[in-house]
C-alpha cells in the first residue's frame, strides 16, 4: 500500500530484486492530499488512527493461496501501519505462510506495528523481522532478503 508513491517505488524495486510478483493494496476510496494531512485532526489519515477502523480495499489478490511468502509494504502513519493494512491482513487466510513487513516513513519508526498486526492473522503465520526501507538501494534490498534466510 502506498498513499504518496514512496512505498510503491520501494515495492517495485523489491519485487524486481526478489523476483516476486507485485500486488497493490488499493483503497476503495483513494486518498487525497487533504486526507493525508497528519496535522489536521479531521483528516482521513488522522481519523483512521482508530484501531477499529477498516478502510475498504478496492482489489483482491485472487491467487493468494499460491504464495508461501508475502512481503507487505506500507508507509508508517502514527508509528504503525495504516489501518488499511489491517483490512488486507484480515481478508486472507495466511495460515502456514511467512510474512515479511517493510515500510517507508518520513521519520517515524515502526513503533508497535508488528504487535498490532500479528493478532490479525492465524497463529501459524511465521512473521519475519520488519524492515524500514527508506532510501534502500538494490544492494540494501538484496542484503535484507538474504538476512531473512528464506531458502
Amino acid at each position: 500500500f502506498s498513499a504518496s508513491g514512496s512505498t510503491r517505488k520501494v515495492a517495485q524495486r523489491l519485487a524486481k530484486v526478489a523476483g516476486a510478483d507485485l500486488f497493490e493494496i488499493v483503497p476503495e476510496q483513494p486518498y487525497t492530499a487533504a486526507d493525508l494531512d497528519w496535522t489536521d485532526r479531521n483528516s482521513r489519515s488522522t481519523r483512521e488512527r482508530d484501531p477499529k477502523c477498516r478502510p475498504a480495499v478496492a482489489s483482491t489478490c485472487e491467487n493468494m493461496a499460491d504464495y508461501d511468502t508475502v512481503y507487505v509494504g506500507f508507509p508508517i502513519w502514527w508509528y504503525v501501519a495504516p489501518t488499511i493494512i489491517n483490512t488486507f491482513l484480515e481478508s486472507y487466510d495466511f495460515s502456514g505462510k511467512t510474512i515479511a513487513l517493510f515500510a517507508t516513513s518520513g521519520g517515524s519508526p515502526m513503533g508497535r506495528t508488528l504487535e498490532i498486526l500479528r493478532p490479525l492473522c492465524n497463529a501459524s503465520v511465521k512473521w519475519l523481522p520488519a524492515k524500514m526501507l527508506n532510501g534502500a538501494t538494490d544492494s540494501d534490498l538484496n542484503a535484507w532478503l538474504k538476512s531473512l534466510k528464506l531458502d
